[in-house]
């Protein structure tokens, strides 16, 4: 048996504090996919890191999602990993900002939870999704390399999670459900 380094350990354990978070923004979620809520409870969860998290970014019309151009996966949801010390949604806004230019105030519900791989040499990884409604006009400021735009709903687009425009339109529908009725 290999035994992983301390610099490794590190590197994908889970700290006690984005954990419980995620393990409420989970329970809390619209969609919980993939068993995420059982994978978060797991007693091993925290060894099974990093954790991800990432912001479905909708325009005001609920009908445009805010995609970066990630060099191998195509089109996906601003994000990335829970840094120390963060919390999933504190590292939402961050990776928000850092990969947009964009800042925005996240809803109080959480799009989603999941587990899925990021890469296909990566073992799985719970993730959670953010909701933020955008003004579309806002000035996109993208890290470089890694394009950012507004893509139609509607529309399919290439990226590495099939099934997220789908996910992400059910969301927006709720979204719209939501804001009639405050």
């Amino acid at each position: 048996m290999v035994r992983p380094t301390l610099r490794q350990v590190r590197e994908h354990h889970i700290e006690a504090l984005a954990l419980e978070a995620a393990k409420l923004d989970a329970h809390q979620a619209l969609a919980v996919y993939d068993g995420a809520l059982d994978w978060l409870r797991r007693p091993d969860a925290a060894m099974e890191g990093p954790l991800a998290t990432e912001v479905w970014a909708f325009d005001r019309t609920l009908t445009h999602v805010l995609l970066v151009n990630h060099r191998w996966r195509g089109w996906v949801a601003p994000g990335g990993k829970v840094d120390p010390g963060e919390t999933p949604r504190e590292a939402a806004r961050r990776e928000l900002f850092e990969e947009t230019g964009v800042q925005a105030e996240l809803n109080a519900t959480p799009a989603a939870a999941t587990v899925r791989s990021y890469h296909p040499n990566w073992s799985a990884t719970a993730g959670i999704s953010y909701l933020a409604v955008v003004d579309q006009r806002t000035q996109l400021k993208p890290e470089s390399g890694q394009p950012a735009a507004w893509h139609r709903l509607d529309e399919p687009w290439q990226g590495w999670f099939s099934n997220d425009r789908l996910r992400m339109k059910q969301c927006a529908l709720w979204l719209g459900e939501s804001i009639k009725h405050r």
